[in-house]
């Protein structure tokens, strides 16, 4: 095959402006390795991608200029090793990530750098593989973020916004994993799910206010709503470990306010957080997590996988023809990833 399939899309706007497109096979330069896809994923970020969002920053690493071509999670087959690439060989099965910019994982091959990549356990498919990578590695730094670790975090209690999201799913499959006792904070369609995670409390963000629960916690993780963002922090006890966001303003202020008064309403809103962060402790940590690939996160999931269960559910497969409905479901906020299947033919 010397050609791929590319799901771009093509303008900014919504509904996405996707199209299957075929360009030319690239060849994997220095410690790259070229990758046949399985299953790649939509998560979240793509669909705010697709509008526009995050043009300022996101620019900066060519990740902004249209037609781009999104996704992160790869799941697939080694073909070809560029020069110094020494991990992998052809036919190797591999997972892994892709770094945010202008190629993406939504397509038939991709170029990945062989330190982005783990050989994919066989046990997993490739769709249930294709939702974890990014999803994890994004919830590996907020953990890290707040210096929670498998080796201490035994006895713990967690506070999770967002947590019947695909971070807080994990959050609460990991940290329980870990011995932690996680309270999470969801919507009503979302509490039985929690509970059956292993959540030791799940409080109904829609009947009862965050407020409400007593200020005892060790750590907090804010996976939901910028708009709880203080009263989360609110329910730090003193001492505890700290906190992390994954919802924070720094993009979309850029986006909405230029740059120079982007980066000052940023600043204020990390200094007021910071500020009721300190609050509880001048050692109490303070994080705004952004992705981006890193080894120990893969590793970890890695471990995570040979324990049995560690899971997303999926909603929707789609081949890339019908890309557009699965942009939408995740944008919907419907049950369950969004799973790509790579086209295979024109």
């Amino acid at each position: 095959m010397s050609v791929v399939r590319q799901l771009a899309c093509v303008a900014p706007g919504w509904p996405p402006r996707l199209e299957v497109r075929s360009a030319a096979l690239p060849a994997p330069r220095r410690r790259e390795v070229l990758v046949e896809l399985e299953a790649a994923s939509v998560n979240p970020i793509d669909a705010k991608r697709a509008t526009g969002y995050g043009r300022r920053l996101l620019g900066l690493k060519r990740a902004a200029k249209f037609p781009l071509v999104l996704g992160n999670d790869i799941v697939g087959v080694v073909r070809g090793i560029g020069p110094g690439a020494t991990r992998w060989r052809a036919g190797d099965r591999v997972v892994g990530v892709l770094p945010t910019g202008p190629q993406g994982a939504h397509a038939s091959h991709v170029l990945a750098h062989e330190d982005n990549l783990r050989a994919a356990p066989d046990a997993y498919p490739a769709t249930g593989l294709a939702t974890l990578p990014y999803t994890f590695t994004t919830l590996w730094l907020a953990l890290r973020g707040v210096g929670l670790t498998s080796e201490d975090a035994r006895g713990l209690d967690v506070l999770i916004g967002g947590a019947s999201g695909g971070l807080g799913r994990l959050a609460i499959q990991l940290l329980t994993a870990w011995g932690a006792r996680v309270t999470a904070i969801c919507s009503k369609q979302g509490v039985a799910a929690c509970r059956e995670l292993g959540a030791t409390d799940v409080l109904d963000r829609t009947a009862r206010p965050v407020s409400s629960l007593p200020a005892r916690f060790d750590a907090s993780l804010n996976f939901g709503s910028w708009t709880q963002e203080m009263e989360i922090i609110g329910r730090l006890k003193a001492g505890a470990r700290g906190h992390a966001t994954t919802v924070h303003p720094l993009l979309g202020s850029l986006d909405e306010r230029g740059w120079i008064r982007g980066a000052l309403h940023a600043r204020a809103e990390w200094s007021r957080m910071r500020d009721a962060v300190a609050a509880r402790g001048s050692s109490v940590r303070h994080a705004w997590t952004v992705f981006r690939p890193d080894a120990e996160a893969l590793d970890a999931l890695l471990d995570a996988l040979r324990s049995p269960g560690l899971q997303l559910p999926i909603g929707l497969t789609v081949d890339f023809q019908d890309g557009r409905l699965a942009f939408e479901h995740v944008a919907g906020q419907r049950p369950g990833r969004a799973v790509l299947l790579p086209a295979r033919s024109a």
